[in-house]
């Protein structure tokens, strides 16, 4: 009798697999939503797809009467550019503190315990303190994402980094490396295939702070339009609004995977 821990699904079979708690969701919505409208019409918790369709072509490919803008567009447009830049400044940051605390042990000594106290700070804690000294505009949320997620990167670029096998080191320092070139030849070039997977697994994070920091001070974003909505109880704008985050986050995750296997096919050969 095949154990079904040794039970490996085949590609298509996965697929299916993935996708039937998706359908399963999808019917108890259709079957509570059919309930609600037909005990009340009216009923705006659980609209039907209707009602959605049509908030979809309003938000999306008409324009607005007030500004002229394609509402779901300028939004999009707004957070992805709060997002983007805010995961690039992670990246960057993370990487150089990464890197030197991984590999040199002195500056580990010295940062580590900042790093750690910075990591357990809750975020979303100090975002008055931001709106204060950054104002309420775009440079405090992009500074809430990267205060938010650079403590993760850092600590997973610095434990990879402490990882990579002494061996590797004293035979650079054999043929002639310096510092410099061990950090540069050694460290780097592994560190980079994680660098990217660290931020694609932070992006979930980055979503959270950016959609908090919109709902308390924008006046354009996905974030904003959610709690704008929320006031008219409008959730047949705030449930497609959701599920064009969720798509957004899931080409962005599906993007950075395709970019680290060109880029280090080795990275997931091992």
């Amino acid at each position: 009798m095949r154990k079904i821990i040794n039970f490996q699904p085949q590609p298509m079979s996965r697929v299916l697999l993935g996708a039937l708690p998706l359908l399963a969701m999808l019917f108890i919505y259709l079957i509570a939503s059919d309930a609600r409208l037909a005990a009340n019409s009216a009923d705006k918790l659980l609209p039907g797809f209707d009602a959605m369709f049509s908030a979809i072509d309003r938000m999306a490919f008409t324009p607005s009467p007030r500004t002229g803008e394609y509402l779901l567009w300028t939004d999009t447009a707004a957070s992805l550019l709060r997002l983007l830049s805010g995961a690039a400044l992670s990246a960057i940051v993370a990487l150089a503190f990464g890197l030197f605390c991984g590999a040199l042990p002195a500056v580990r000594a010295f940062l580590s315990p900042l790093i750690t106290t910075l990591a357990l700070i809750p975020p979303l804690a100090i975002l008055p303190i931001l709106f204060i000294c950054f104002g309420l505009g775009e440079l405090s949320k992009v500074v809430l994402i990267v205060i938010g997620i650079t403590p993760f990167i850092v600590r997973d670029l610095q434990l990879q980094a402490m990882a990579i096998p002494h061996e590797q080191l004293i035979k650079a320092q054999t043929l002639g490396g310096h510092s410099g070139q061990i950090l540069w030849r050694v460290f780097l070039p592994q560190l980079m295939p994680r660098l990217i997977d660290a931020v694609r697994l932070s992006l979930c994070s980055a979503w959270l702070f950016l959609i908090a920091a919109e709902a308390i001070a924008a006046t354009e974003g996905l974030g904003y339009r959610i709690f704008l909505m929320r006031r008219y109880m409008a959730m047949d704008v705030i449930l497609p609004y959701v599920a064009w985050i969720t798509l957004l986050a899931f080409a962005l995750d599906l993007l950075l995977r395709i970019v680290n296997r060109r880029c280090f096919p080795w990275y997931y050969a091992r």
